[in-house]
């Protein structure tokens, strides 16, 4: 099955070509010739936002293809302040990878300088206009440290990778990126189970 991931995230991409490798599902990236949507994620879950993204490509692809979006929920930060699926947005403003890292290195620091944080996942899946796949479980969901002080590592595209680090083994995602490991609290396990359920009903 060959399926489009709805993104021009490069490092979103080969994130989730590595994490699905073995099944037989090939994520494709838009090609840099095509005039990709601008599109608005103004939803206030992660999965409207993956589901409107998923929409406005379609719209324009006319093929199958996936989007997901990300909620950032931090522990003892109150409710009106926390990012949610708007983790690289700040007031009208939208951050780019350099900002964020500044952003939430100062945030955490207001916070003693290490908190527990977890992303909320999603993934909105369209096969054709009838076959429309959202989901958000709990296996989706990433658990870890947000700290203060910055991984002089950095990875584009997923900025806060060098302000988390693992629960148990202490090292920041860079890290394990660069290792070729994964995050043992991560969501890995949960898009692997999307992904084969899929393949299951469709073959």
């Amino acid at each position: 099955m060959k399926l489009l991931y709805a993104t021009t995230n490069k490092s979103k991409i080969e994130y989730m070509q590595k994490i699905l490798e073995g099944l037989e599902i090939e994520i494709l990236s838009p090609s840099s010739s095509l005039i990709l949507p601008e599109v608005e994620e103004d939803g206030r879950e992660p999965i409207e936002n993956a589901c409107i993204k998923a929409r406005a490509y379609y719209e324009v692809l006319r093929e199958p293809l996936f989007s997901c979006d990300s909620g950032l929920y931090i522990d003892g930060l109150n409710k009106d302040r926390q990012p949610g699926a708007r983790v690289r947005r700040v007031g009208n403003r939208e951050l780019d990878d350099s900002e964020m890292i500044a952003y939430y290195s100062k945030l955490v620091k207001e916070l003693g300088g290490c908190v527990r944080a977890s992303y909320r996942n999603a993934i909105c899946l369209i096969l054709d206009p009838k076959r429309v796949l959202a989901y958000d479980g709990d296996d989706l969901a990433e658990q870890f440290i947000l700290v203060d002080r910055p991984h002089e590592l950095r990875k584009p595209g997923f900025p806060l990778d060098s302000l988390s680090v693992e629960i148990g083994s202490g090292e920041y995602f860079v890290e394990l990126y660069e290792k070729g490991k994964i995050n043992s609290n991560g969501c890995e396990s949960g898009f692997r189970r999307f992904f084969s359920d899929l393949l299951s009903r469709t073959s």
